[in-house]
């Protein structure tokens, strides 16, 4: 099975580089300093149980010189979703699995709207890993396992089978859902509250659940997001919410969130397609969303001012 993987950043880099060790064909296509540094020496990956490295050849910013490849794991910002996407063409034929690992709950529709071949599925990363360096990735965290499958629920395609016995074959913890777009909802009901609300305060977890106004800040932009999924037609529990607060007390109380690191680093954030499309889907049906109204608000100036300037870009969807 001949594999690429779209943004060899921390997910993409780290289950990239699982599957690139256990045999299959797996190309990175990737940009700038980070791609140099792979071609030169390969792509290091420091993991919290084991330490490899990817051997220099398949890491390219050509998706011409790759071809056409089995599966595509898609594993870029969500505010890149579209140019990343305009890069698939030359990689997928109707045979083709592109699998989305990113954040978010409509990156899939986005990138189907892009690439006409192919399926587009659904997933799930539960990791914690970064670029420490150019080529190279430390993961710190998570269970580090993958959760993937067809949008159509019920429906699993023997693809999706085949490509499960890959994953597992290379040591990753993968599930194939036959419900993913429930799934993908129950993450992100849960990310896009931590995420900006780590950011907007700058406080640890533990910092944010010791003090009960924030600690409620942070539990009504979940119930928030609970409400519009319900509204979008998802089943959820009545005691999801209050799960994601006994995990969360599991948590290192020194943990913040990947986009409080992108606030810090002076990175681009992906506001828009988290308290963004919370504030726009609770508008198309009707649901109020005023912490979310609010975190967007906040964080949305900073977004656009760090955003790449590129011809390529979308417009944003701005929901207020």
């Amino acid at each position: 099975m001949k594999y690429c993987v779209v943004g060899a950043g921390g997910v993409g880099g780290y289950f990239g580089g699982k599957l690139a060790m256990s045999g299959p064909e797996v190309w990175f296509l990737a940009r700038g300093e980070h791609l140099q540094a792979m071609r030169r020496a390969g792509l290091r990956v420091n993991a919290s149980d084991e330490r490899f490295v990817v051997p220099p050849g398949r890491m390219t910013d050509a998706p011409e010189e790759i071809g056409v490849c089995d599966v595509v794991l898609f594993c870029v910002k969500c505010y890149d979703t579209v140019p990343a996407a305009r890069m698939i063409p030359p990689l997928a034929d109707d045979s083709t699995v592109i699998i989305s690992l990113q954040n978010g709950i409509d990156n899939e529709v986005q990138i189907g709207e892009v690439v006409r071949r192919g399926a587009v599925y659904g997933g799930i990363a539960y990791v914690y890993a970064t670029i420490t360096a150019p080529g190279e990735i430390s993961e710190t965290g998570g269970p580090k396992k993958l959760v993937f499958g067809p949008l159509d629920t019920g429906h699993v395609d023997p693809r999706g089978s085949a490509i499960l016995a890959g994953m597992q074959a290379a040591g990753i913890p993968a599930t194939l859902s036959d419900d993913i777009r429930t799934d993908l909802w129950k993450k992100f009901i849960f990310i896009s509250a931590v995420g900006p609300v780590t950011a907007l305060t700058r406080l640890t977890l533990g910092e944010i659940l010791a003090v009960d106004e924030t600690r409620t800040l942070l539990e009504e932009a979940m119930h928030e997001a609970a409400a519009v999924a319900r509204a979008a037609g998802i089943v959820l529990g009545a005691s999801l919410v209050p799960g994601m607060f006994d995990t969360l007390r599991r948590f290192d109380n020194r943990s913040r969130s990947s986009m409080y690191n992108d606030l810090a680093t002076g990175k681009p954030l992906e506001i828009e397609a988290f308290s963004g499309t919370i504030v726009r889907l609770g508008q198309e049906r009707g649901v109020p969303t005023p912490v979310h109204r609010m975190l967007y608000a906040a964080l949305l100036p900073h977004h656009r001012s760090r955003q790449r300037p590129s011809p390529h870009h979308p417009p944003e969807r701005n929901p207020v």
